[in-house]
């Protein structure tokens, strides 16, 4: 897929201000400073279109994005952020969990996964928690040049034998770096492929 413009739409705090649902939309999560705001603008072949900082919960709202005319971006705040407030860290979780149990056009959630840590137990029960919702999510491994060649593999294997603990089937995953760019043309074909899947389904 050619990206071919991308325009900020909105952010908001409340799901119901999200705009029309008459578009396929694709959400990214992650636990906070994984790198999330790095790899959508390495997607959209944009170098500021997400806020990226070395301080973790930069992201606060849910931003839409309006790629092509046809398809939503959307950037979630991160979770896990141990800093934040526990009124904050409520709010936040409130506000996601609305959005990802009434968007009725979301197409699938990328929970994004430094894949230089052991599996973490908030990354493996927010995806269990998708799961039990019944709502599609792909895993997406970042920061993949931080490891060296050799290393990838057995990570890999380690979170799998994790998941397999819980899980009958492993979801789709995909193995990035934004630095390299590595990843980015199998997330963007996978989206290509499910907006056609959802304009079949639309019409019908």
């Amino acid at each position: 897929m050619l990206i071919k413009d991308v325009e900020f739409v909105m952010s908001n705090s409340d799901v119901r201000k999200c705009p029309k649902p008459d578009k396929p939309e694709f959400a990214f999560i992650g636990r906070s400073n994984v790198g999330k705001s790095s790899l959508i603008n390495m997607l959209m072949g944009r170098k500021k279109l997400a806020k990226t900082s070395s301080t973790p919960g930069k992201t606060q709202l849910i931003n839409h994005f309006l790629v092509n005319q046809s398809w939503y971006l959307v950037d979630l705040p991160g979770y896990g952020y141990a800093k934040a407030p526990d009124k904050l860290k409520k709010k936040f979780e409130k506000m996601i969990n609305d959005y990802l149990l009434q968007r009725e056009n979301l197409v699938t959630v990328f929970v994004l996964v430094d894949i230089r840590h052991s599996p973490q137990q908030i990354d493996l029960e927010f995806m269990e928690w998708l799961g039990m919702s019944q709502i599609p999510f792909t895993m997406v491994f970042t920061k993949l040049d931080k490891l060296k060649r050799g290393e990838i593999e057995p990570a890999l294997k380690k979170y799998r034998a994790k998941m397999l603990e819980t899980w009958e089937e492993l979801p789709i995953q995909v193995l990035t770096s934004a630095e390299k760019h590595d990843g980015k043309e199998a997330l963007l074909e996978y989206i290509g492929t499910l907006n056609i899947d959802f304009q079949s389904k639309f019409k019908k």
